[in-house]
């Protein structure tokens, strides 16, 4: 509930009018009740009276109430009431918006003036991109220190993923924007791929699509896992300090698609990605493309091996295959990655079908997946 006063009301009034606007009444809407003022929150809406430049004027304020059908955060909230706001006046008989704002930390109303887009200013980290270690490990250059990594990443997502929280609808958004969101599988499906696809004939997409329907249901008896989670820790988002014999440490960055999750999510991440760097190294090497082995199966296991000892979440492996499929089709997209040879693309295809045929995933034998 926000804490709002009457002098709130009338300092935003003035931020977004000018000095000379003036608070004249403020109350619940239809009675002016002042009372309506202790109560004011999600979804109840309070009358406004004010005047600007001898005019009186009458706004309706309100916020938008939370719920669980992905209104959870403020955020989602923000983006809706954004929208109102620039489209609302565009449709004829429609409520004009006079104002947009947020109320800060100090129940303190902030104007927002004709937003056009957002940004954010982060700090400046220091250190390079992982995937340049991979890169590396690709061309020959494999060393102790890189396992070492493996387990220090599985060792730090089993610390975020040991935050845990009980709601079960989040556990639900979260696997129906998996499947359904427009940067995940289906919004990848039609935007991440050319149809007609080589590679992926459109009847395998849609047997795809259909195949995930069962997993979403499978997965709502899983609403207990709910955790802390980074939503897209891959080799690009991961900033390492320094060679890897003498590393100090590594930075995120672009935590994405919600603060919880299914923690399988950040670890099939990471692990897709040994995968893609194993086939591309294998192809480079005169292989076949379609198997992993050498130092990325090494990693492979390093990840899996030690998240498994620092969990014992054995329970991860019944979940885990949906995610293995969005990060699958990032990896695949020839949008995203036009450089792979056929062959590799072959082989992430047969990868993320066939992981969905197991109801436990076989972490220790990936190459059965490779077939």
């Amino acid at each position: 509930m926000i804490d709002l006063k009457p002098e709130s009301v009338a300092e935003y009034l003035r931020q977004a009018y000018g000095d000379e606007a003036e608070l004249l009444d403020l109350g619940a809407i239809g009675t002016l009740d002042k009372q309506g003022i202790k109560r004011f929150g999600y979804g109840k809406p309070l009358l406004v009276r004010f005047r600007v430049g001898g005019e009186v004027r009458e706004g309706v304020l309100s916020v938008m109430r939370g719920d669980k059908y992905g209104h959870q955060f403020y955020w989602d909230r923000a983006a809706i009431l954004l929208f109102q706001y620039e489209t609302s006046a565009l449709l004829p008989r429609h409520v004009r918006p006079l104002g947009l704002g947020y109320v800060d930390g100090r129940n303190r109303l902030v104007p927002v003036f004709t937003p056009q887009e957002f940004f954010i200013l982060n700090e400046k980290l220091e250190g390079y991109d992982y995937f340049r270690d991979l890169d590396r490990i690709g061309h020959g250059d494999f060393r102790p220190g890189d396992v070492a990594q493996a387990r220090t990443f599985a060792g730090w997502l089993a610390e975020i993923h040991a935050t845990r929280k009980d709601d079960p609808d989040l556990y639900y958004r979260h696997i129906r924007n998996l499947l359904g969101a427009s940067e995940c599988i289906m919004g990848l499906v039609d935007e991440a791929f050319p149809h007609p696809c080589e590679f992926l004939p459109e009847a395998d997409f849609m047997a795809l699509e259909k195949r995930l329907i069962d997993w979403r249901w499978k997965l709502r008896g899983f609403s207990h896992r709910l955790a802390a989670v980074h939503g897209d820790f891959h080799p690009w988002n991961i900033l390492v300090d320094g060679p890897v014999e003498a590393r100090k440490g590594f930075s995120v960055l672009d935590r994405s698609r919600g603060e919880w999750g299914e923690p399988a999510g950040d670890v099939a991440t990471l692990a897709a990605n040994y995968l893609l760097f194993g086939l591309l190294h294998g192809q480079n090497n005169g292989h076949d493309g379609a198997t992993l082995d050498g130092p990325f199966l090494a990693l492979w296991n390093a990840l899996f091996e030690e998240y498994l000892d620092r969990t014992g979440d054995a329970e991860m492996l019944r979940v885990m295959a949906p995610f293995f499929v969005f990060r699958g089709l990032v990896i695949v997209s020839p949008e995203w990655y036009p450089d792979h040879p056929l062959p590799v693309r072959r082989a992430l295809v047969r990868f993320l079908t066939s992981v969905l045929e197991d109801d436990v995933f076989d972490w220790r034998h990936p190459n059965r997946y490779l077939e």
